[in-house]
């Protein structure tokens, strides 16, 4: 047993096993981004109840177990990548049906969260096998807690992955980040790190959060505006290594309602009806319909006393 993980392993068992787990059941767990520390007690205690483990990479996930203290044979391994998941899918369909328990790992974070696991989780669920999740760490939801990002009362964020490596549909693709208001979320690799940088120099001023090898040793998370980010990747090769979460914070409309501008709201007003001068502003500003429409009553109402002052 490994002597770090040792006390984690029994205080997993202490705690977990009074909570029963189902048999023909495929349990999708997620597995640390980095800090071997981020895994659950929860996990600890179901990989060691499991009768096979399924994964992206078993070299890689059997390294995890070790460290864990856990030991598996070979026979229990069944490997699912992006390249046979649907062939995987049906080794663990096998299992299941025999009456076993499996656990699917992606290589880090959560299967199916831009990794494979998705295919896999649909063909279980098609012949009528429970899916249990085990969450766990998330480079998306760690550096939306480490952003300061602010939206008003709309919460809501946008997770695109990582964009296509092909150049034509990459611009488009950025095109529209450029025109979508709410906050959004990247995923990127270090070869392609510089050209993402560039091609988000289109967002000029607006903020960026880009998280470096979230939970590891060298982790950095910067936030700065988009035309800059760029330069500051080139300003030291040490930022352009490791695994890259990039935030784009939501437009300055969106997120603060004392920055709208709400001139076109009020020319609007002159010569259309409330309803559609409203609708018009929401796609021009992208801000949220109500507080226009609130916005709309008050200069509405501020007009129409200001004619009955002329009119007294």
């Amino acid at each position: 047993m490994s002597a770090p993980y040792g006390k984690a392993l029994e205080l997993a068992k202490e705690l977990v096993s009074n909570q029963t787990l189902s048999s023909q059941s495929l349990y999708v767990m997620a597995s640390p981004i980095g800090n071997l520390a981020d895994i659950s007690l929860r996990a600890l205690y179901v990989l060691q109840m499991m009768d096979f483990i399924a994964c992206e990479d078993t070299r890689h996930t059997q390294s995890l177990c070790r460290s864990y203290g856990l030991e598996f044979p070979a026979s229990k391994w069944i490997a699912v990548h992006q390249h046979n998941e649907l062939e995987g899918a049906q080794k663990v369909i096998q299992a299941l049906s025999s009456g076993a328990k499996v656990a699917y790992l992606s290589d880090a974070g959560t299967p199916g969260v831009s990794d494979p696991g998705s295919r896999l989780v649909s063909a279980c669920t098609a012949q009528g096998f429970r899916v249990v999740p085990i969450p766990g760490p998330s480079s998306v939801t760690a550096l939306i807690s480490a952003s300061g990002v602010h939206a008003g009362d709309d919460q809501s964020f946008i997770f695109l992955g990582f964009l296509s490596p092909k150049t034509q549909l990459r611009a488009q693709q950025i095109q529209s980040i450029a025109a979508e208001p709410r906050c959004q979320i990247i995923l990127e690799a270090p070869h392609r790190i510089l050209d993402l940088a560039k091609a988000l120099e289109l967002l000029e001023e607006r903020l960026v959060s880009i998280g470096r090898e979230l939970t590891k040793q060298f982790e950095s998370i910067h936030r700065l505006p988009a035309r800059e980010l760029l330069g500051w990747l080139e300003g030291d090769a040490n930022r352009q290594k490791g695994e890259f979460s990039i935030l784009i914070h939501p437009s300055p409309e969106r997120s603060s309602e004392g920055l709208v501008d709400f001139k076109v709201l009020g020319l609007l007003l002159e010569h259309l009806p409330l309803k559609t001068a409203v609708s018009l502003t929401t796609q021009i500003t992208g801000q949220a319909k109500k507080v226009v429409y609130a916005e709309a009553l008050r200069l509405k109402s501020n007009a129409e006393d200001e004619a009955a002052d002329q009119a007294w």
